[in-house]
């Protein structure tokens, strides 16, 4: 039974060990913060990676509660904070990294520059999906690659979280989109109004059939090693190439003799340095905008899954243990 003074949270222990739901201090908010009850909990491969150690951009120190996307209500506000109330319903892309306390529990107190209200006409646990992708898109194609209508472009793996962003916020931007996907993902990024591509096929076949050997304006890759190769073939003369997964070495000799330039996305940052968080709320609240006109619509896996069934939506991310996996993006309902 929990009080006034603590709340529940799953809680990993060791590098890749089972969540435990345990009984700890429940937060107040400082100042600039805001005091939420969680309703619904993203989950993100990243977010796996984090527990296990794999992600040393990522270093997150254990034990520690996870969980970098969240939605749910403002209980409370710290001082200073005048953009939010109490009774508001907000998401955002707040903490799980870096010493920043993750959306795995009961309460969370966030930094209310990395909040905004949440759409209307989505569900917590629709939004609560959302942060971490619509921003990490965001930022590669607006922020960094800047498209304008009737600009064609390419986004490796369009069924994927970033994806399946990237693909709805070029559409509502009037780009021409493409995208790769495979199989049953093919259909979902014709849905949204992208041409899809198989992505098994060679990229000089495609670059030949969807622009006549030209190029696309703008190719977003979000799967990183070979596809960031096939990124540089396919993007035009002066184009730009956008990834949020270059971590790897690549030849550039394909990009430089096209005059095309490039850019990484390190979506983090802003958490990792506090530093242009304010721009993460900014972001959100036009996706808030784009998802009430039914511009931007989250991928839902449909499976539930309860706090204490935090362990298997992981499962359900990485498809391990049995668990089917996800077709969409995984939420945890909390509150």
């Amino acid at each position: 039974m929990t009080t006034t003074s603590s709340m529940l949270a799953a809680v990993v222990e060791t590098l890749d060990g089972p969540f435990t739901i345990r009984e700890i201090a429940r937060p107040a908010p400082r100042a600039g913060e805001v005091l939420l009850r969680v309703v619904a909990a993203g989950t993100n491969p990243l977010d796996t990676k984090i527990r296990a150690g794999q992600a040393p951009h990522a270093h997150h120190a254990l034990p520690a509660v996870l969980g970098m996307d969240v939605a749910g209500v403002v209980e409370s506000v710290g001082a200073d904070v005048s953009t939010f109330a109490p009774g508001d319903e907000v998401y955002g892309f707040t903490g799980g990294v870096a010493g920043l306390p993750g959306s795995h529990a009961q309460y969370l107190a966030a930094d209310a520059r990395l909040l905004a209200h949440k759409p209307a006409n989505l569900s917590m646990r629709e939004a609560a999906v959302l942060p971490l992708v619509v921003i990490t898109a965001w930022e590669g194609l607006i922020d960094r690659a800047r498209i304008a209508p009737g600009q064609t472009v390419l986004v490796q793996g369009g069924g994927g979280g970033v994806g399946h962003a990237a693909v709805q916020i070029a559409l509502a931007h009037g780009a021409r989109v493409f995208a790769t996907a495979f199989d049953h993902d093919l259909a979902y990024v014709h849905s949204l109004g992208a041409v899809p591509i198989d992505a098994r096929r060679d990229v000089e076949s495609y670059v030949a059939e969807h622009t006549a050997g030209r190029g696309f304006d703008v190719v977003y890759d979000t799967l990183g090693g070979s596809v960031l190769d096939a990124s540089f073939k396919a993007v035009a003369r002066f184009g730009h190439v956008v990834s949020c997964l270059g971590w790897g070495t690549h030849a550039l000799a394909p990009l430089s003799f096209k005059q095309a330039s490039y850019s990484g996305v390190f979506t983090l940052h802003a958490l990792l340095a506090d530093e242009g968080r304010e721009h993460f709320g900014e972001i959100l609240a036009t996706i808030t905008d784009l998802a009430e006109r039914g511009r931007l619509l989250p991928r839902l896996d449909p499976r539930a899954f309860s706090l204490a069934e935090t362990d298997a939506a992981y499962d359900a991310v990485l498809g391990r243990n049995g668990a089917k996996r996800q077709q969409g993006k995984i939420a945890v309902s909390i509150g």
